[in-house]
């Protein structure tokens, strides 16, 4: 059982799912926003910042609609981080929702790096 507590931002996100899909889940897509450079070997994927790196392992991944991420120094499967790609049927406006975890004590900290990810993820795809 994860010892943080799970929190949820969305996105709105102008990007056809595809697109967005690509920058979400391989590592050329992800080196674009979410880390400087990003490798993967089967499920494990290597996020590099700043020459420090991370592991984490691929969890679940579906084309076009999610990817969830759990780094590998964390025993727990239950925390995870995912990528989710949700589009309004009616005006088809597209959206990246983000599910992840913190410490209480980290959580706004956590929601502005994801805040700042997203912005250097919209610059990229020349999103508002």
């Amino acid at each position: 059982m994860c010892d943080k507590t799970k929190f949820e931002i969305e996105f709105v996100i102008q990007s056809s799912p595809q697109l967005l899909y690509n920058y979400i889940s391989t590592p050329s897509g992800l080196s674009e926003w979410f880390a400087d450079n990003v490798n993967s070997r089967g499920e494990i994927f290597t996020f590099i910042w700043d020459g420090a790196e991370e592991d984490a392992k691929l969890l679940k991944r579906k084309s076009d609609e999610f990817v969830r991420f759990t780094w590998v120094d964390n025993e727990d499967d239950s925390c995870y981080f995912e990528m989710r790609i949700i589009v309004d049927e009616i005006t088809k406006d597209v959206s990246l929702f983000i599910s992840d975890f913190a410490d209480e004590d980290e959580m706004e900290e956590a929601k502005m790096l994801w805040q700042n990810q997203i912005a250097d993820l919209k610059q990229v795809l020349g999103s508002k």
